[in-house]
């Protein structure tokens, strides 16, 4: 008796819904949804099979909740020619191969590969609530256990349909699925926020920057037309090494390496000049801003612009800069900063850079804004996954 009440207690999740107190059911995955199976893939050396009407799930194409495309399809020939069919829109997909655990819910009729286990529904609110579960499988690596190592890590059929999850009542298991159904699409708009802000970007570099050939460039702010000067980036910034920190006292001072903040220091290599991080090893292609004052370690330069260049300009011309065609290693990627000094590039008078800066500063803002949003409901979703389930 007192087995069955602390097996109960069990299958109870930390935080709920008001109104409900009675224990979860555990139950098998293949006793919940309507129709399942795994796909099949046509022989690859019969081109007739493939580049037709029937959307082909790859791994790839799960970027998040919805598969929406498919990078490869099928022909009817090649749909009929192999264990592949045609799974329903609003059906599960999971990964059993390569990425195991990984899921989502198509969005299209599509057919899978063997790669996959698709499950079909009769209720959305009981979709919605085992895509959740699934999900929370996924990010804990609950399938681990159940993976079949050989040439390549994989599940089967009878492992999927075996797996065992605590499900709560009908009308229970709909608010569950549906507050993350709406996590998961808040989770996504500012995931397209943030893709679209750095594809603006991306545009606007391209754009306010002359093209190769020539001294001007296609969009400008008013006012200004006057040709942009070629130089050598050593005439902009001048170029320092990180140090060693490990003799230094534990501080208030940021740390910075080619991955960003490692740790707080007592000194400052650049006390009042704000700088631009660049790798001399390792990671040589991702620049940013480094605010004073700041410590940098040996594998980072940083390049504090001369008299009359704009920061945030010249943070905009290292980030357009081609680093990884400047490695002078054949091993670990490096950058010499003699590399640095002697890389042309055009820039315009000290009053259009700081109109260039200050723009691509607020986007830089508003990227960063949206990253930060996108962390912290990252962050809240896995919480409430691991609260909110059994």
């Amino acid at each position: 008796m007192d087995e069955q009440r602390k097996s109960e207690s069990e299958l109870v999740p930390a935080l709920r819904f008001e109104g409900f107190t009675d224990p979860w059911e555990q139950r098998k995955l293949g006793e919940l949804f309507a129709k399942g199976g795994s796909g099949g893939t046509p022989t690859a050396t019969e081109p007739s099979y493939y580049n037709g009407e029937i959307p082909f799930l790859g791994i790839a194409d799960i970027e998040d909740r919805y598969i929406d495309s498919t990078a490869k399809s099928l022909t009817e020939d090649g749909l009929n020619n192999s264990a592949a069919w045609v799974v329903p829109s609003g059906a599960i997909c999971l990964a059993m191969y390569a990425s195991v655990g990984k899921v989502g819910i198509c969005e299209l009729d599509l057919a899978t590969s063997q790669a996959f286990y698709n499950m079909v529904f009769d209720s959305q609110a009981l979709r919605d609530y085992v895509y959740a579960r699934l999900d929370k499988a996924d990010a804990n690596a609950e399938w681990e256990p159940l993976i079949s190592t050989g040439t390549q890590a994989n599940l089967n059929a009878e492992k999927v349909k075996g797996f065992q999850m605590a499900v709560p009542c009908c009308e229970e298991a709909d608010l569950v699925g549906s507050f993350f159904r709406g996590l998961d699409s808040l989770i996504a708009l500012h995931q397209r926020k943030y893709e679209k802000l750095k594809t603006v970007k991306q545009s606007l570099l391209e754009k306010m920057f002359p093209k190769e050939g020539e001294d001007v460039p296609e969009l400008r702010f008013e006012g200004f037309t006057d040709p942009w000067e070629q130089r050598k980036l050593g005439e902009v910034v001048d170029v320092h090494n990180g140090k060693d920190y490990k003799h230094l006292k534990p501080g208030s001072i940021p740390v910075y390496g080619t991955g960003g903040l490692m740790t707080y220091v007592d000194d400052a290599l650049s006390k009042n000049e704000d700088a631009v991080g660049v790798g001399r090893k390792g990671t040589i292609d991702q620049p940013y801003k480094l605010r004073a004052p700041f410590w940098t370690v040996d594998t980072l330069f940083y390049a504090v612009p001369k008299a009359g260049n704009d920061i945030e300009f010249v943070l905009c011309c290292f980030q357009r800069i081609n680093w990884k065609a400047k490695d002078e290693s054949t091993g670990l990627p490096s950058l010499s900063k003699s590399a640095i000094n002697n890389t042309r590039l055009l820039t315009p008078r000290s009053g259009e850079q700081v109109r260039i800066g200050a723009l691509f500063a607020k986007i830089d803002s508003l990227i960063a804004l949206h990253q930060r949003e996108l962390e912290i409901l990252k962050n809240l979703k896995k919480a409430l996954l691991e609260k909110m389930f059994v």
